[in-house]
């Protein structure tokens, strides 16, 4: 029987390793796919599928060239898919049989280094998890940073996707017994769009090796991994990406345990609705606060600032740290600018140290750390000559890495090349074998310019020149006009060519192989100075990356002073009780993009105005109110100034939106289930110290149907849960609320009709709205008049009739039928013209058919006791 030929077997034998991942398979100049890997390949990558004979039949193929494999690998990476790149590990040359070849490393969504593949300003995280009924251990690491995170806690599947949510990663593991969990799996790709990997058996770190190998990776990891759970779960996420990296990851050093209870939570849907990082109608990070909020020098910085907008402070002392440093430089507006300029000069640290510890950074990333650390010291001089206890603080935490700057300054030129193997990288002075060999190569070089000379001087051919090519090396050229005057046997031919002759000489070749062999020596012997400076300078990442932690923080604080000084914003007073109070508060976002904002107050606590109704006409302004109140107390927990005459604010552990419509397509669900999913969470996990904010609940259906759904949602808000929340509805029939609910207010966004046309106010004042002025928008939107004119006909018709027939219903309830119209005067006891004042009182559009069916039932009791007791009653008979 046929069989495949060798190298088709030994792609399949390393193939089996990795069904789940693309295989590069390095041939020669190319790196080939085969069978089913070559089909998917060439459709994703819209390349050429051809074919080879594999021994036993003819198989799929494609390829991509070596020198661009990185534009392919990241297209698909993009697309989510995994790449395993396999290399040719020892010198075809050589080789007896089939070259072996073996998997170097394997890129993943989640473990991408190439600069090209990432996003400056964005993480790139990589989650593992781990599950045990309710309790669940989370690790997070950016391979591309060297951060990493661990935490555990109790709680539902919603609470570990609105964690996960907060890494925004790109690609989440499983440990291998939730592999058969695919709805779990299925979950989380749809609800997070990641790739979800379930680890791999040899990937997971045996357990009695587990604590030594953490250990080796993170010598302080018992601060971290504070118990088993963590440990494992640590373990989990290391174990993969050494199995895939297959090289020393020295630069994951810092693993940090945090706790979730140490931060707001934010779920989904709150991060969406309040365009945290992203617009809602784009998705674009223009429009967002993100976009308005980072006035970062550095990309570190920029991810920093990033990270807290995703995790608000719950701690009072460590936000006001944060504002005492913003305070101190909006004090000193020349300091401030003197920082940013100091800032724009520092690379990415975090960035380089990760590529320097990979073993994948040139010269260009050295000197880059080498330029970023010299800034440093002026910087720090300048904070120390500040007057402000804060910021003289600074320099006190800052290691300026000065001996990191004099091996690089000494070693590495100042402009090196992008490759490290092609000499042209280590500084004259440097090595004296080096140094050596460049003389060489110069002493040769001069010898050649000297011979070309002497030999146009000796043949009398002015043309002749002496020239150099990678094929043939050094030779002499003579044009056919002139290879007259050459005397007979003065060179050897060597390449005959259209228009001239080439030759050589003893002596020139001679030289050749000293020039040559020298080169190839120095380039060889630059390589090796360089990995060993790359090798200094990566014992040292720990230092350098402790700066990078300090620059980025720094760099967030500078950016929040700025854009606080430019906007005109204030430090609100942080407390520890139920307050929410705001003067003057405006949408940042907002009023960044249009200049002129109106400004309202809000005031809110769970005593006296716990939930405020905002009624009023659509565009009036509503939405942006709600938004406004929630993005001012969350940047106030980042630390952050906020668009405000004056705000005092407590503690809020959670914010819940319920903003805007939209259908889940993907998850299968309508809009109003959207709608009352989010409303449920808020409901079910809200406390007294979140804040929520629902705007138009129950739209999504009939209007009796919304309009009971918004006022029981109401009452259990009131009764039950206790937050602090901002209600916008378009049901005025609410308002009553009021009355009724000692802690609901009613507010309304103001408008006032001139002209017969509407002019919104966008000011929130006292009271209810009596009007939507639905059509009065739809006119503004261009509506053609035709509609616009029926629509009013019809609502004065419906206005008419509802009213009408509420007055029908009224009298409805003290008519009697006509066969059994009383004769004579009624005489009613005390008890009975209680029962009708009560029934005449009664509110039936704005309660529930249950509280009326109850109100009913207690009616007929107090009615019947009363006939008991006279033996008598409406019929007249006493």
């Amino acid at each position: 029987m046929a069989k495949y030929t060798p190298m088709i077997q030994q792609y399949l034998s390393i193939k089996a390793d990795y069904p789940d991942a693309f295989l590069f398979f390095r041939m020669g100049d190319f790196y080939e796919l085969f069978f089913d890997d070559a089909k998917r390949a060439a459709k994703e990558l819209e390349i050429t599928l051809t074919g080879r004979d594999g021994g036993k039949e003819r198989i799929p193929m494609c390829g991509v060239p070596h020198h661009s494999v990185e534009v392919y690998i990241s297209r698909l990476i993009e697309k989510g898919y995994k790449v395993a790149l396999c290399e040719q590990v020892e010198d075809p040359a050589s080789a007896k049989g089939v070259v072996r070849r073996e998997v170097v490393r394997v890129i993943t969504p989640g473990t991408v280094m190439d600069e090209k593949m990432l996003v400056d300003k964005e993480n790139n995280f990589l989650t593992a998890l781990i599950r045990r009924q309710e309790r669940f251990a989370l690790a997070a690491g950016d391979l591309s940073t060297g951060e990493f995170y661990v935490t555990e806690f109790s709680g539902s599947v919603e609470s570990l996707i609105d964690e996960l949510a907060s890494f925004q990663p790109r690609e989440v593991l499983m440990s291998p017994e939730l592999s058969e969990d695919t709805g779990f799996q299925e979950q989380l790709r749809i609800r997070l769009k990641c790739l979800v990997t379930v680890i791999r058996e040899d990937h997971v770190i045996p357990q009695p090796e587990l604590e030594k190998r953490v250990a080796a990776q993170f010598p302080d990891y018992q601060e971290a991994c504070t118990t088993p759970f963590t440990l494992e779960v640590t373990g989990l996420l290391l174990g993969y990406l050494q199995g895939t990296q297959k090289r020393t990851l020295g630069h994951l050093n810092r693993l940090s345990r945090y706790d979730t209870n140490q931060y707001m939570v934010l779920d989904e849907s709150a991060r969406h609705n309040l365009e945290l990082t992203t617009t809602l109608r784009e998705g674009k990070k223009r429009g967002s606060l993100l976009w308005l909020l980072d006035r970062t020098a550095t990309a570190m910085g920029s991810r920093l600032l990033k990270k807290w907008l995703d995790k608000p402070l719950l701690d009072k002392k460590a936000i006001e740290e944060r504002q005492d440093a913003i305070e101190a430089f909006m004090e000193d507006p020349i300091l401030l600018d003197e920082v940013r300029d100091h800032l724009k000069c520092v690379y990415d640290l975090e960035r380089l140290s990760a590529r320097i510890a990979y073993g994948s950074a040139n010269g260009r990333d050295l000197i880059s750390i080498c330029r970023s650390l010299q800034v440093l010291p002026d910087m720090m001089e300048r904070l120390s000559e500040s007057g402000n206890p804060v910021l003289k603080e600074i320099p006190s935490r800052m290691d300026l890495c000065q001996d990191v700057v004099d091996l690089v300054h000494r070693a590495i030129v100042e402009d090196p090349p992008v490759s490290v193997k092609e000499g042209g990288i280590i500084q004259e002075g440097h090595d004296e074998e080096l140094d050596r060999l460049r003389s060489v190569q110069q002493d040769g070089r001069g010898w050649i310019t000297r011979m070309e000379q002497q030999e146009r001087k000796a043949t009398g051919i002015k043309s002749l020149k002496v020239g150099f090519n990678k094929v043939f090396g050094y030779y002499i050229e003579v044009t056919k006009a002139n290879l007259r005057l050459l005397p007979e046997g003065r060179y050897q031919r060597k390449q005959t060519l259209a228009n001239a002759e080439r030759f050589v000489t003893p002596e020139l070749k001679e030289q050749e192989r000293l020039i040559l062999e020298a080169e190839e020596k120095s380039v060889e012997l630059e390589y090796q100075l360089f990995t060993r400076i790359r090798e200094q300078v990566a014992r040292q990442i720990s230092r350098i990356q402790q700066v990078s932690d300090q620059v980025a923080r720094l760099d967030v604080l500078h950016a929040f002073a700025d854009i606080s000084s430019r906007q005109g914003y204030v430090r609100p007073l942080i407390f520890s009780d139920d307050r929410l109070i705001i003067e003057e508060g405006r949408h940042p976002v907002v009023e960044a993009a249009v200049g002129d904002f109106v400004a309202n107050d809000t005031r809110l606590d769970n005593k006296t105005r716990q939930v405020l109704m905002i009624t009023g006409p659509n565009m009036a302004g509503k939405s942006t109110y709600m938004r406004q109140v929630a993005l001012i107390g969350l940047m106030a927990q980042v630390g952050c100034f906020v668009p405000a005459r004056k705000a005092e604010l407590g503690i809020i552990d959670r914010i819940f939106t319920r903003i805007g419509a939209a259908d889940d397509l993907v998850g299968g669900r309508s809009t109003f289930m959207v709608e009352m999913d989010e409303t449920r969470s808020a409901l079910a996990q809200a406390t007294t110290r979140s804040l929520i904010l629902l705007d138009e609940v129950g739209r999504g259906t009939s209007t009796y149907d919304g309009m009971a759904l918004a006022q029981a949602i109401v009452e259990y808000l009131h009764d039950h849960v206790g937050a602090k929340t901002l209600f916008s509805t378009h049901y005025h029939e609410l308002t009553q609320l009021e009355q009724e609910l000692p802690r609901v207010v009613n507010v309304h966004a103001r408008c006032v009709e001139k002209d017969g046309e509407v002019v919104f106010l966008h000011r929130i004042e006292a009271g209810g709205a009596d009007k939507s002025y639905g059509i009065h928008v739809a006119q503004l939107a261009g509506m053609p008049p035709g509609v616009i004119q029926r629509a009013e006909v019809l609502l004065e018709s419906l206005e008419k009739r509802s009213a009408s027939e509420q007055e029908a219903q009224q009298m409805e309830l003290f008519r009697f039928p006509a066969e059994a119209a009383p004769t004579k005067e009624i005489h009613l006891s005390s008890r009975e013209r209680e029962v009708l004042q009560s029934l005449s009182q009664w509110d039936m559009f704005n309660r529930t058919p249950m509280e009326t069916i109850q109100f009913l039932l207690d009616l007929q009791h107090k009615l019947k006791e009363a006939q008991s007791s006279m033996g008598g009653g409406l019929d007249g008979k006493n």
